[in-house]
């Protein structure tokens, strides 16, 4: 029974981050390209529920965690070093990893140039999917309803137009409509697997689960700021995407208050 549930945790978790931003993608079919307001306005309330999710169901759940009566300062300063590690392991990974973005163009290494544009495309969205999976996942693997299932609405409720967006924008650059789904969908598997990995670290050993929590928002907080929130204010709409992560961070506080009500 309990290895049931466990089961049934993993694979919710799997294909909540797998599907939504394929099924989020295939609207893309009657479209060539979109506009730069409902583009931002999208980037911005993705970043809103990012940012919702890294405060009320990754950082405060694992200081909750560790701050029981027996618990010493030292136990928030090792929550505070994971939430770093985080950042710091998205960092790295986005100046080792060569990849394109649609408005900023080329970062990461240069060692790799013989690489395919759009491989470099696909690895700009897997950095940015990676964090949101080690999430779902570490929540998942809390195999605890009030924790895991507002992380896995509220990033499936911001994958599915991500998707979208993603295909749209390779459409719009000249890719073909299957190969544009097709990155959209490998990109909701590679979040998915990334899902299974935080799952892993946490489901087997429950001591890790607040470290992981506060290494997945560490991830997640960095995505925000370094490429999410400059691209929502790319395009001189600044208010749209304002309002959009407004909205987004609002909705996620909801979802994160309501579904964990008894």
């Amino acid at each position: 029974m309990i290895y049931n549930d466990l089961m049934n945790y993993a694979l919710l978790a799997f294909l909540t981050t797998s599907m939504a931003t394929t099924i989020g993608a295939f609207p893309a079919i009657g479209f060539s390209k979109i506009s730069p307001r409902f583009q931002n306005a999208t980037t911005g309330f993705s970043a809103g529920v990012m940012l919702a999710a890294t405060c009320f169901s990754l950082l405060l759940p694992a200081l909750d965690i560790v701050n029981s009566p027996e618990s010493t300062k030292l136990s928030t300063f090792y929550i505070c070093a994971s939430f770093l590690c985080g950042g710091l392991f998205l960092k790295l990974l986005n100046q080792v990893v060569p990849h394109e973005h649609f408005g900023t163009g080329r970062e990461g290494s240069e060692r790799l140039k013989e690489i395919k544009k759009i491989w470099l495309f696909v690895f700009a969205i897997t950095l940015h999917n990676l964090p949101e999976g080690l999430a779902v996942g570490s929540g998942a693997g809390s195999q605890s309803p009030e924790l895991a299932y507002p992380i896995m609405l509220g990033i499936a409720i911001q994958d599915a137009p991500e998707g979208f967006v993603v295909a749209v924008a390779l459409i719009s650059i000249g890719y073909k409509l299957r190969t544009a789904l097709l990155v959209a969908a490998f990109s909701g598997v590679v979040e998915g697997i990334a899902a299974l990995l935080g799952y892993a670290a946490t489901s087997q050993v429950s001591e890790t689960l607040p470290w992981a929590l506060a290494f997945s928002g560490g991830a997640m907080l960095y995505v925000i700021s370094e490429e999410i929130i400059p691209e929502s204010h790319r395009k001189e709409n600044a208010d749209l995407a304002t309002a959009g992560l407004m909205l987004g961070f609002a909705l996620m506080m909801f979802l994160d208050t309501a579904l964990a009500m008894p």
